[in-house]
């Protein structure tokens, strides 16, 4: 949608559809008004999944090639309305433009990578006996539902509506409360290049009242969520009521692990912005550093230092670091630093960071703003060396030996992204293998990690892989058929 609009609609069936009850969209630099957002709820989701189901019976039956060019200008639309996508999407999460921007692109690619990869999607042909052929078709389930977090709002729902349509589905989304616009003007970008009316739908609201509506809907026949582990498991377990399969992208405690033989003034660089980027409100942020006892003084000195170099703003200003998601986001970060340093053995304490920064605009002055942080000497059973912070926070664990880091990178609940620092590559094999991760990178840090890449968890991080020719299969259902000869 337009930035004249001051509501944010839902998009249903090709069409925006405001709603008589609004929210407010807040600015979370400047605590200000963004504009209203429609509170739609399970009438808009019954309507929503209708009109998808309907597509769908069109959509089904279309070619890949077709499918593909369609994928492809869908690209090239949100190419070319990048300046206005990177706007929105700065000014909805805080995040710096550059990172924005970055966001736009990477969700073109989702539609340029779908396009070209669904041509070249098979089944297969089992040699079972010589009077026997058995093949396998991949088809769609039919409507499938997405709930997705509010700190990629672009990447998020991309890559699950560009694998949706590309294997012959039809959706609903739900964008996050606080991030629908740009959710919303995909939508229309997406009906614009010619899809089937209802392809592709959005219903803007509140997550405890549309987000619950469209998980528990009999018409969706596959769900997909990103976001905190506690919101995922009340969502599998609607949808295994219904006996619906899910993919589901949960939270992280994602470590970096550094050797004494590492390059730490390459490594550097990427340590910091593991943990700053997106303000640090990333699944796969690298929010434990594991350091060598050799090296950790040398370490946290030099990640201090980089640290206390990062400029705070407003982000259409593209500073490094732009503000938390909202201010209810902010007293949770401060809640996990006012329990450092409070006495107990393993409590640990503040190297740099932890306040509201100094110098800000006063136009900023009520914006959930907070400096990039390093908490050392914290107990590894600690809750901030637990927990999801889900801010620019990064503790520090001190290890002796391979063992002793492997130890400490499985030893929470979650496993999604390692990455391993060192020169010895027998040492990076073997450890890659014994570290509980869905992705391991080796002197690099790649979060999320690329397109191609299949990306997901192990344990409460989440199941099913999206990115990749990976995701074309979690979105398609296997028929075998037998013919006697």
């Amino acid at each position: 949608m337009s930035a004249q609009i001051t509501q944010t609609t839902s998009f249903i069936g090709g069409r925006h559809v405001p709603s008589l009850l609004t929210y407010a969209n807040i600015d979370p630099a400047t605590g200000g008004h963004l504009g209203d957002i429609a509170r739609a709820g399970a009438d808009e989701v019954d309507r929503a999944v209708q009109m998808a189901a309907k597509a769908q019976q069109e959509w089904k039956r279309s070619s890949p090639e077709h499918r593909s060019r369609l994928l492809i200008a869908t690209a090239a639309v949100i190419t070319a309305n990048r300046d206005d996508l990177a706007r929105i999407e700065s000014e909805d999460t805080g995040k710096p433009l550059t990172q924005a921007y970055a966001d736009v692109d990477v969700c073109a690619r989702y539609f340029e990578f779908y396009g070209h990869t669904i041509e070249s999607y098979y089944g297969h042909a089992i040699p079972l006996a010589e009077d026997m052929h058995v093949y396998t078709r991949r088809e769609p389930f039919g409507v499938t539902g997405h709930i997705v977090a509010w700190n990629y709002p672009l990447q998020l729902i991309g890559r699950a509506a560009a694998t949706s349509l590309a294997t012959g589905n039809c959706a609903v989304a739900k964008p996050a409360d606080e991030t629908p616009r740009s959710t919303v003007r995909l939508a229309e970008l997406i009906h614009s290049v010619g899809f089937p009316a209802g392809a592709f739908n959005v219903v803007t609201g509140l997550g405890a009242e549309a987000g619950a509506a469209l998980s528990a809907h009999p018409g969706v026949a596959h769900l997909g969520f990103v976001g905190s582990t506690q919101t995922g498991s009340a969502i599998a377990h609607a949808a295994a009521e219904r006996v619906v399969p899910t993919v589901l992208e949960l939270g992280g405690k994602s470590a970096n692990i550094v050797f004494p033989d590492a390059d730490v003034d390459a490594a550097i660089p990427s340590l910091v912005r593991s943990i700053i980027q997106n303000a640090g409100q990333t699944c796969s942020a690298g929010s434990r550093l594991i350091v060598h006892r050799d090296i950790h003084a040398e370490v946290i000195e030099k990640m201090a230092a980089a640290l206390s170099q990062v400029t705070i703003g407003y982000g259409l200003d593209d500073p490094m670091l732009g503000p938390l998601i909202s201010g209810r986001q902010h007293e949770r970060v401060a809640g996990f630093l006012a329990e450092v340093g409070a006495g107990s053995a393993g409590a640990g304490q503040v190297v740099t960071g932890g306040t509201r920064p100094d110098g800000l605009a006063d136009d900023l002055a009520e914006g959930a703003f907070i400096t990039p942080t390093i908490v050392d000497s914290v107990s590894p059973q600690s809750r901030i060396a637990q927990e999801e912070v889900f801010g620019p926070v990064v503790v520090t664990l001190p290890f002796g030996d391979d063992d002793e880091a492997v130890a400490l990178a499985n030893g929470t609940e979650y496993g999604l992204v390692t990455a391993l620092w060192t020169q010895n590559l027998s040492r990076a094999h073997r450890l890659a293998a014994e570290v509980d991760a869905g992705q391991i990178f080796v002197n690099t840090y790649g979060a999320g990690g690329g397109v191609e890449l299949p990306f997901g968890g192990f344990k409460k991080s989440g199941y099913g892989r999206e990115k990749s020719i990976e995701a074309l299969d979690e979105y398609t259902q296997t028929k075998t058929v037998a013919i006697k000869l």
